[in-house]
Parts: structure tokens; C-alpha cells; sequence
């Protein structure tokens, strides 16, 4: 056998992906809630809002029990007599809530935040509960045309019949309105400012002129109860296309601010990282105190205040939870596969590629770090920050 045959995936549908999607990693809790709510629904909707609540934020450790009707699932499976939702966002309730009032009343939200705050997260997440998919996407870009949230052509079907129903490509933003369905638009100020002004008629008119199909039945899609779009854009992003007046006034805004329980943080980090670990194969071995102080470390550059009170200099770059799970994924794995040394070891050197991204002078605020909230508790007696403070040489 060759290297090529060696490393050469086996095609098929028995083919593991390395990411499933919300609607897919849940399946179960969703047909659960389907099962377990049987109250009113808003057009098209899978859940009830109030069970796409519970499927978001958890049935707060509670094991939810189905009436014996209604043991069985919409594919014909028998479904569980109880099941605990498990907590998926860490952040309000009222937040979430909100969020599915204005999916209800079929408005558009825009989630806007610091990067690595969970927006991309919590859409997919609606999305998925509200009606069932999360596919229905367009990723922002500088490069993205007005096509993606309109329609395109099959051009050999074009050039062979002209201008059909037949020929057009729907966009997910179009399929989503011939279904009822939610759009997510993934970092839409990443789009100039033209291309985004397609969403102002497709949100106020909810209908979809096609000029080329003009005087024919197909020259107006009109918009099927329950479509509605999903929107996020980073705060700091820099760079991008500022949003007219007229297409804010379509959206209701949601800020997602960072995690602000210490706790909370460091219990989501050891979640996500144990099982991005495990889909790497191995067994997630970070030691708490380690992962504790990395959050710490997280936590006081984000604010620009440590705990105790004590100032620091905020470096350019977001530190964001996101950014802490993937340390923390890399730390475990060195762990499990380049074992031989403390992980507390590598923390500097994994924060120098986290900092040191945009602005230069942020491998100077980390130095300053460790001069300041560092050297004081390593001064103060705590042997993990000792460690740490005499590692600064590696920051170099």
C-alpha cells in the first residue's frame, strides 16, 4: 500500500463528519421537545417558543417527563419517557428569550457582540429549534455578491431554454422564503454596503421580484409564513461596511457580551475542550488549577481589571472564550500526545499566539501582565502563579 492509499479518506455515507451541525448533535432533545410541548406554535415553527427556550438555555438539571400518548416520534421511534436538556448558551434568559419573541413576530435579529462570544453559536442553535435546519446560510464576505441572497442562474440551463423557473438557483435566503424557514447571515457588515441592501425589500416586502421571469406566475416569490432571517456582526471587527439606516430599522439588535461568571466561563471551556479533545482521539487530561488560571489570565486581559481590582493594559486583539477553549484544546492535546512536561509550560507561549495577532505592542502588554496581577500572586504565595511568573522568560 502506498502513503496516498494510506492517508486517502474511505468515501461513503459511513463517513464520520468532523462537525455536525446543531440540528444533527440534538436530534434527540429536539424531537423530545416536539413530543413534550404540544402547545400553540407560530406558522412553521418545530418547537413552541417556549420549548426552543428550554432547548437553548436547559431544563435547569430537571428531568422532563412525556405523557404516555405521545411516546412516539415524528419518524415512528419511541422516544424516551423522560430526558434533561442539557444547557447549550451560557447567558440570559431574558436574552434568549427576546430572541425568540422577535423570531415569532417574524422580524428580523441581528446578534451583535465581541468575537468569540457564541453569536454564530446561538443562531445556529434557533435556527435549528425554530424550524428545524441550520443549512439555510450565507457567509459574509467582502466577496459576496448579490446573488447569495437573491438567486443566481444554471447557465447551461439558461443558455438551453432561456430565462425558467427551472434555470433559477435559489440562494438559502430565497429557499428559506419558499419554505418558511430561518436565513442566517453570517457577518453581514463583512458585505458591501450594496450587496446588504438586497435584505431591505426581502425584510420590509417580504417578496422576491425576478425581472427575467417578468409577466409569468415565477416573476414575484412571495414569502411563506414563518421565514425570517438570523444576522450577526462583530463589534470589533475592523474593516467593514457599515449598515444603512434603512436596513437596522428591519432588525432588532441583541448584544451578546462576554461570559461574566468566572465559573461559568471555566466550566464552558472544560466542556467544549474535553470534547474537541475526544473527537481528537484522546482523553482530555488538563489539570483544573491550570485550566482555572488560564481563564483567570482570559478574563483579566478581556476587562483590562484583574479580580483583585489591579489595572492592565488591555491588549487589541479579542480575548475571547472562544480563543480559551482553543488554547486549552491545544494544551490537551500535547498532553495526550506529546506527553513529558507540565502543560502549565506551554500557557505562555500558547497566549504569545493569541495576543500577538493585529498590533504589536500587545506582546508588551502581555509582558506588562505578567510584571503586574503575575509577579502579585505569584508574590502572595500561589505556587501555580510562582510557576507561572517564572516562566516569563519564555515570553520573550
Amino acid at each position: 500500500m502506498t502513503v496516498t492509499e494510506h492517508v486517502r479518506p474511505t468515501a461513503g455515507p459511513e463517513t464520520a463528519a468532523q462537525v455536525l451541525s446543531a440540528e444533527q448533535r440534538h436530534a434527540d432533545e429536539l424531537a423530545f421537545l416536539a413530543a413534550y410541548d404540544d402547545g400553540a406554535r407560530p406558522p412553521g415553527w418545530a418547537l413552541t417558543p417556549r420549548a426552543v427556550v428550554t432547548f437553548i438555555r436547559g431544563s435547569d438539571g430537571e428531568a422532563l417527563k412525556l405523557p404516555a400518548g405521545r411516546r412516539t416520534g415524528p419518524d415512528g421511534t419511541e422516544l424516551p419517557a423522560s430526558m434533561t436538556i442539557s444547557p447549550k448558551f451560557v447567558g440570559e434568559r431574558s436574552l434568549v428569550e427576546r430572541c425568540v419573541v422577535t423570531l415569532a413576530g417574524e422580524r428580523g435579529l441581528l446578534l451583535v457582540g465581541e468575537p468569540g462570544t457564541a453569536k454564530s453559536m446561538l443562531s445556529e442553535l434557533l435556527s435549528a429549534a425554530v424550524c428545524g435546519t441550520s443549512a439555510l446560510t450565507v457567509q459574509g464576505t467582502a466577496g459576496t455578491t448579490e446573488d447569495a441572497f437573491r438567486y443566481g442562474w444554471n447557465y447551461a440551463l439558461l443558455l438551453a431554454q432561456g430565462p425558467t423557473p427551472q434555470a433559477l438557483v435559489d440562494s438559502p435566503v430565497l429557499t428559506a422564503m419558499r419554505t418558511g424557514r430561518v436565513a442566517r447571515i453570517e457577518e453581514v457588515t463583512r458585505c458591501l454596503p450594496e450587496v446588504q441592501d438586497a435584505l431591505v425589500s426581502i425584510l420590509s416586502d417580504r417578496r422576491m421580484n425576478v425581472p427575467e421571469l417578468a409577466g409569468t406566475g415565477d416573476g414575484l416569490i412571495r414569502a411563506v409564513p414563518g421565514f425570517t432571517v438570523i444576522a450577526t456582526a462583530n463589534l470589533r471587527d475592523r474593516g467593514v461596511s457599515e449598515m444603512s439606516s434603512a436596513l437596522k430599522r428591519r432588525f432588532n439588535f441583541e448584544t451578546i457580551h462576554p461570559i461574566s461568571d468566572a465559573d461559568l466561563e471555566t466550566d464552558l471551556v472544560r466542556r467544549q475542550a474535553t470534547a474537541a479533545v475526544q473527537r481528537a482521539g484522546a482523553a482530555y487530561t488538563v489539570d483544573d488549577a491550570v485550566l482555572d488560571a488560564l481563564v483567570t489570565v482570559f478574563r483579566d486581559l478581556r476587562s483590562g481589571r484583574s479580580g483583585e481590582g489591579w489595572d492592565v493594559e488591555r491588549p487589541g486583539t479579542a480575548m475571547s472564550t472562544a480563543e480559551a477553549v482553543q488554547v486549552t484544546v491545544s494544551l490537551g492535546l500535547a498532553a495526550a500526545y506529546l506527553p513529558g512536561g507540565d502543560a502549565l509550560d506551554l500557557v505562555p507561549g500558547h497566549l504569545l499566539g493569541v495576543v500577538r495577532k493585529d498590533d504589536q505592542n500587545d506582546h508588551a502588554r502581555l509582558l506588562g501582565y505578567w510584571d503586574g496581577p503575575v509577579r502579585r500572586r505569584a508574590e502572595d504565595g500561589s505556587a501555580m502563579w510562582r510557576r507561572l511568573w517564572d516562566l516569563r522568560e519564555s515570553l520573550r
